[in-house]
């Protein structure tokens, strides 16, 4: 088995700067401080993430059987540049 160390590198790089200041971290935050088992917050929140991570792969590879991988990172980068537009105007906040 042949490990590609630069998509480890990238996919590291891109998850970790998308979850900073996302509503997990912020729950995690919440929850960290306000538990007295860190430990537990803390391994609860992992296997969130990698079940989270683990059903996108899943959906990714599903719809790449179907559509050509150009298509594919077209639309994730028309969806990353809505979003940051989206931010960059509405101020990321929801209305409740």
């Amino acid at each position: 088995m042949n490990i590609d160390w630069q998509l480890i590198g990238i996919s590291f790089i891109t998850v970790f700067l998308a979850e900073i200041g996302d509503k997990s971290q912020l729950a995690a935050i919440a929850l960290g401080g306000s538990s007295n088992n860190l430990r537990a917050v803390f391994i609860g929140s992992t296997v969130a993430l990698i079940l989270a991570s683990f059903l996108g792969i899943l959906a990714g590879g599903a719809v790449a059987q179907f559509l050509p991988e150009k298509l594919l990172k077209s639309f994730a980068a028309i969806g990353f540049a809505i979003m940051a537009l989206r931010i960059l105007w509405v101020g990321g906040a929801e209305e409740e």
